[in-house]
């Protein structure tokens, strides 16, 4: 039987860490630090294989370890801002990892060689950290020890590389600081000795990486400066006394190494100029086996803050690098910085970049003209804390928003030829510029979101989404949307507004002819319109993510008085409710607004501090409102007035009827609106049921309404709670609990008799500690039918999707098979 829970997509990018927190393996696997996990993606099957969980802080840094004879790295290692680094062993799935404890601060720098061509043989790894000092360690079996401490004064290391001497077994580590100088070191007698300093970049320096080709060894080297220098290490043979020639020579740096007493040179190859801003990584393309022999090709990847990567090699006749011989690729518009990493894949076929704010970018050549590169589809997702999630009420995509200050819609992508269904990102509805908060669907291709603002905004799909939609899910156009005509094309951010403005056919802006003075005037070199309408049949790549994929903007709602909290919208999309924080009684009230006219039809005064959740009832007629002060009110329909529905308080808790200890944080209905849920920081999860409403007279309403469940131990504070509108086989609520240290626990409850009993509770399943979260999960939701997006299954019924979002930047989505609950 399978497993009753599986992660079905993960959304989540790559920390902005500085270079080194990406790394591809010969294997194929793409790891990338993502928040304290470890992601490892598979660019071929584009999805996330897994995540390793282990770090308590950001992970900073990583590196495969890689094998002298290029053969599949089983093992990779990783450094974080918890002080440790842990050395991974993965063969197809997570083996054991080894913690390596010992600096005083953050790692950001680390490298690994194997000392011998057998397998899990001695591992040599050199880390460094902010606390000014890089550290030597071995492993030996299955235990590491730190066998050297290198100081550095009170300067940092940003970059170490470790290699071998030509022709021979002598480690060599390279190391690049804020001193603008490389310093080798040698191991002889056991210990690292300083050997030599490479003085010539004029800034700190950024990425040191070695490549051993035939008998020679090379070392890039990028900086701050903008630069990258190669340097050569080759075999100096004892040769006589020079003669006096007047030829110009390079400056050779000669050292010698006592064991082996041979003689080293080390010279400047070249310097390579075409960045325009901070380089930040250098690697060279991976080596591969020909004929027996390893081949280093001589071709280096550049990143730098300049928006592009760059690709050189040497010219094929001078063997001069130039950047003529070589590719630029990068990102243009939108309001990136720059790139802080790049990597070939295995065979060079492949780069990928990693963006400032952690976007990945990847691009694959041509196969007819190898000068060209073009974008390709990659993981994306938000590079802060997301803090609200919905499906849409078909249940075919999903939205979520964060603190990265972006709306960001996922979908499953259907391709003819194959049955594997890949869930991406597919719009980025919204780009702000407070950080987002909350949101709630109003129908569906229509959405309002709450940010740190005093407003409202309402989004409403246009012409090009749905059109795109329908490409890359395979539904027909016709099922979307009945009134395509009279919608606008897209969207744009004027150059210093936050409101996304519609672009309608007659707008776009008309390219001038290319022998057209077209620069004569201000307005001519910073267009208004950026977006640019593109038919896709596949998930958009970064680029045109951020400016061709937003939603115009149809509606703003004033009213609170401070920062957004919480919205919620009924299920038949006329009324929304929404909450901002508050201290005091007067600015804690719920504001309901009719989605027709965009007038505020209601102020409910209640709660005095934040109300934390809203939700209506399935049957719309109650409306449920949680709030920090540790109470909970519900309000009733009352019949609809010309304007709209009218609503009054029915029933709440106070001091003396409370349960909860502590703020409420979130809380839903059971499908059929006879129950409620609530959750809160107490570590309680209780239902709450009413009596025949109808038949109670006004004044005893309150006193109906009481706990239907024994309250339920979380056993952490409960940060989020929903129940699935599907219920199990033999009609049991299934209810979804996550918790402030990330975990999720699925539960199944049913009223058995008049007085709660603590068996109606049965805990399902607690969902693989590394399948959920890292931190707080921040909110969770049910898709309101059985079924999983994108399939067209026949035991459709046996699914069940739920999507969670965390403190942890990702975005995850779960099939839960019910028949196992």
């Amino acid at each position: 039987m399978a497993a009753p829970v599986s992660l079905c997509h993960i959304a989540c990018c790559a920390n902005r860490a500085g270079g080194g927190a990406v790394a591809w393996g010969s294997g194929g696997l793409f790891a990338f630090g993502s928040c304290h996990d470890v992601i490892l993606y598979d660019p071929a099957v584009r999805r996330a294989v897994a995540a390793l969980r282990g770090h308590a802080g950001r992970v900073n840094c990583l590196r495969w370890v890689r094998r002298r004879h290029r053969a599949s790295e089983t093992e990779l290692i990783s450094g974080g801002s918890d002080k440790q680094l842990i050395l991974w062993e993965w063969k197809d799935t997570l083996v054991k990892s080894i913690p390596l404890k010992g600096h005083m601060e953050a790692v950001f720098a680390v490298d690994a060689v194997y000392q011998s061509d057998e397998p899990d043989l001695d591992l040599l790894i050199a880390s460094a950290a902010s606390d000014s000092t890089v550290r030597i360690w071995s492993r030996h079996g299955s235990e590491a020890k730190c066998i050297e401490i290198l100081p550095f004064g009170n300067g940092f290391v940003m970059d170490v590389c470790l290699s071998f001497l030509p022709g021979s077994n002598v480690p060599i580590l390279a190391c690049g600081g804020d001193d603008c100088k490389i310093s080798l070191f040698i191991q002889q007698n056991g210990q690292f000795q300083k050997t030599l300093i490479l003085p010539g970049h004029e800034d700190w320096i950024r990425g040191v990486e070695w490549a051993v080709c035939g008998e020679d060894l090379f070392l890039a080297s990028c900086a701050q400066d903008c630069l990258i220098r190669i340097w050569k290490v080759c075999t100096k043979l004892k040769q006589l006394p020079e003669t006096e020639d007047d030829s110009i020579k390079l400056k050779e740096n000669i050292f010698t190494v006592k064991d082996a007493d041979t003689s080293y040179a080390v010279s400047l190859e070249s310097v390579l100029a075409g960045h325009e801003n901070w380089v930040y990584a250098v690697h060279w393309q991976p080596s591969f086996s020909k004929d027996g022999s390893m081949q280093q090709p001589m071709r280096i990847l550049s990143a730098s803050m300049d928006k592009t990567v760059i690709i050189w090699e040497p010219d094929k006749e001078s063997g001069v690098w130039l950047e003529q011989a070589s590719v630029r690729v990068g990102e243009v518009g939108g309001n990136t910085l720059g790139f802080f990493d790049c990597q070939f894949s295995p065979d060079g076929s492949m780069i990928i970049a990693h963006a400032f704010h952690g976007a990945l970018h990847l691009w694959k050549q041509a196969t007819v003209n190898k000068k060209e590169w073009t974008p390709e589809v990659v993981i994306s997702g938000h590079f802060n804390s997301v803090e609200d999630v919905k499906w849409d009420p078909e249940g075919e995509f999903i939205i979520s928003v964060g603190s990265d200050q972006t709306t960001r819609l996922f979908a499953p992508w259907k391709r003819k030829e194959e049955t594997e269904v890949t869930w991406h990102e597919i719009a980025r509805p919204q780009v702000h510029g407070y950080d987002l908060r909350c949101l709630a669907m109003v129908g569906r291709f229509e959405f309002v979101s709450g940010a740190d603002e005093k407003v409202l905004r309402v989004f409403r799909a246009p012409k090009n989404f749905i059109e795109n939609f329908s490409n890359i899910t395979g539904i027909p156009m016709e099922k979307l949307c009945s009134h395509s005509s009279d919608l606008p094309e897209g969207a744009t951010v004027p150059a210093l507004g936050l409101s996304n403005k519609a672009v309608f056919e007659g707008d776009m802006a008309v390219q001038p002819d290319e022998d057209e003075e077209s620069f004569n005037t201000i307005s001519n070199q910073y267009p208004e319109i950026y977006f640019q309408p593109l038919i896709l049949t596949e998930p958009p790549t970064e680029d045109h993510l951020l400016q061709n994929t937003l939603w115009p903007e149809i509606q703003k709602l004033y009213g609170h008085g401070y920062e957004i909290f919480c919205v919620a919208c009924n299920n038949s999309n006329t009324v929304i409710a929404s909450a901002c924080k508050a201290s005091k009684k007067e600015h804690a009230a719920i504001i309901l607004w009719s989605t027709t006219s965009w007038k505020k039809l209601q102020s409910l005064s209640f709660h005095n501090l934040t109300v934390t959740q809203l939700a209506f009832s399935p049957d719309d007629s109650f409306l449920l409102a949680v709030s920090r002060d540790r109470n909970w009110s519900l309000w009733r329909k009352q019949d609809s007035s010309e304007s709209g529905p009218v609503f009054t308080c029915c029933a709440y808790t106070d001091k003396n009827t409370a349960v909860h200890s502590r703020i409420i944080w979130s809380c839903d209905w059971t499908p059929d609106s006879k129950y409620f849920i609530t959750g809160s920081r107490d570590k309680k999860v209780i239902i709450w049921g009413q009596c025949d409403l109808s038949v109670t007279t006004e004044g005893n309403e309150l006193g109906s309404i009481k706990p239907c469940s024994t309250v339920l131990d979380a056993g952490d504070s409960v940060t989020a709670v929903s129940i699935s509108h599907v219920l199990t086989p033999d009609g049991r609520y299934v209810v979804a609990v996550g918790l402030e240290n990330g975990n999720i626990v699925l539960h199944t409850w049913k009223q058995s008799g008049k007085e709660p009993a603590l068996a109606d509770w049965t805990t399902s399943i607690e969902i693989d500690n590394s399948q959920s979260h890292a931190l707080a999960v921040k909110r969770l939701c049910w898709r309101h039918h059985a079924g999983r997006a994108g399939h067209n299954d026949e035991n459709s019924s046996k699914w069940l999707q739920l999507a969670s979002c965390g403190a942890d930047h990702c975005v995850k989505i779960f099939n839960v098979n019910r028949f196992a609950l």
